[in-house]
């Protein structure tokens, strides 16, 4: 089982490095501006935040839905390729794409825990990572047109739904396991009691939206050659498997004070990406940076998260939905319109979000010390 999922994970995650990496700069060559291609990617991030609340009441994530997640991440994908000259076909068709890849990942995770562990499954989740750096050193080499981005697309996307069914079909007792969904009430997580975390959680996302969506386009068009752009996309990917394979004795330090070292030294990354966007060197600076930005930060908050919470799982799906779901959203699409019609300011306002979450970040650690001090 083990291979299987190192397999999809594999697959899952090439499909996210050419969503991310490649299909904003093929939107860019297609004709649409950067307000459009901020749109359409700011709907995937929406639905991963809307998904997690529409679970908690209405639905849930058994066989059925996961076979119908498989079916919408084909149809999306072709709906991708076929409406590409079409700006609401592309939009419909990405939150089709959004609510399959949102769905399959958190019922695979179930199956991968449940598995092999939570101690070996780091190691296995880092093929995703490797897929995701392999899959842009080659389509790099053969991006010649906006089709060739979409056939890897597709492809991908087959293959990950292929081995996405071979691991439900072998694994059909756990997929059934009671209340390992998205079915839960909101338990001890107040969101807005606990509300300078939450905010500071989501900043450091919201900061992201510039990188994630444009960082290709941006780099591009001040004069870097998309072969050097996709090996900075490469080295930071590299830095951040580092990070995840040797951060254990990190995570045995105060977590708190760890997500303010990441978002800070984000804020300084960003703000060195404003200053030096040609500079080579400086940008290979900034992209090890990663493995704190990504890496450090997302194992960090999971488990501060896993720690501070009773309702375990659902602070999870919370963190996952608010911080990278609306996050996400928000990033991508004020970056969009920021590069639109400030394009030199866009890492800058990327710098001051990194930056504003670090001081919520500082605040929420002086509230809660604070509190075990009996302060109001």
């Amino acid at each position: 089982m083990s291979y299987l999922l190192s397999i999809f994970y594999f697959f899952y995650f090439s499909i996210i490095g050419v969503y991310v990496i490649f299909l904003p700069k093929v939107l860019s060559m297609l004709g649409y501006g950067a307000s459009d291609i901020g749109v359409i990617f700011a709907a995937g991030p929406m639905v991963r935040f809307l998904l997690p609340f529409s679970f908690t009441k209405f639905f849930k994530l058994n066989r059925t839905t996961f076979n119908v997640a498989l079916v919408l991440m084909i149809v999306g994908t072709i709906a991708f390729y076929l409406g590409k000259g079409y700006f609401y076909i592309l939009l419909v068709s990405n939150i089709i794409l959004s609510v399959g890849l949102s769905l399959v990942l958190p019922y695979i995770e179930v199956v991968a825990l449940e598995h092999i562990g939570k101690e070996k499954y780091g190691k296995v989740r880092l093929f995703g990572s490797v897929g995701f750096v392999l899959v842009a050193l080659v389509l790099v080499k053969f991006l010649n047109s906006a089709d060739t981005a979409f056939l890897f697309l597709t492809t991908l996307t087959f293959l990950t739904t292929t081995f996405a069914y071979i691991i439900i079909r072998s694994e059909q007792e756990i997929l059934q396991t009671k209340d390992e969904n998205l079915s839960h009430t909101n338990g001890d997580i107040a969101i807005l009691k606990d509300i300078k975390l939450w905010i500071g959680l989501t900043l450091m996302q919201v900061s992201f939206g510039s990188f994630y969506n444009f960082f290709t386009i941006y780099e591009t068009d001040h004069g870097v050659s998309i072969d050097m752009t996709i090996y900075l996309w490469s080295f930071g990917v590299f830095m951040e498997i580092l990070m995840l394979y040797f951060q254990g004795k990190l995570l045995k330090l105060n977590l708190l004070f760890l997500l303010q070292i990441a978002a800070f030294a984000t804020a300084i990354r960003w703000f060195l990406v404003f200053l030096y966007p040609q500079e080579i060197e400086v940008l290979f600076f900034t992209q090890s940076i990663h493995a704190l930005s990504f890496a450090l930060f997302h194992s960090a908050a999971i488990s501060y998260l896993f720690h501070l919470y009773k309702d375990k799982k659902l602070a999870q799906q919370f963190f996952s939905g608010i911080s990278y779901g609306l996050g996400g959203f928000l990033g991508a699409l004020s970056a969009g319109y920021i590069y639109e019609y400030f394009a030199s300011y866009l890492f800058l306002s990327s710098s001051i979000l990194a930056f504003l979450s670090f001081v919520y970040l500082y605040l929420w650690d002086k509230e809660i010390n604070n509190q075990r001090l009996g302060l109001h």
